[in-house]
């Protein structure tokens, strides 16, 4: 039970760390979902965005970070 409580605990801290770099840096962050890889369609009535480089990089991202955690929680076992 004690290992419950510190990974959700370090779960807390790396929500807090990317909410505050992506508060602090959103105006830098222009370029997240208008990548190469991102399809736009725009009409008069109809727009459709569909964000593939991004949600793959995203996934990368959100990747190595359930990785590190993971790597974190082994060490503190």
């Amino acid at each position: 039970m004690d290992n419950i409580g510190k990974l959700i605990l370090s779960l807390g801290v790396v929500l807090v760390i990317i909410g505050l770099g992506l508060w602090l840096f959103a105006d830098k962050l222009g370029w997240l979902g208008n990548l190469p890889g991102d399809i736009k369609v725009e009409r008069p009535g109809f727009t459709l965005y569909f964000p593939i480089a991004t949600m793959v990089l995203v996934s990368i991202g959100l990747s190595i970070v359930m990785w590190l955690i993971n790597m974190i929680a082994r060490l503190v076992r």
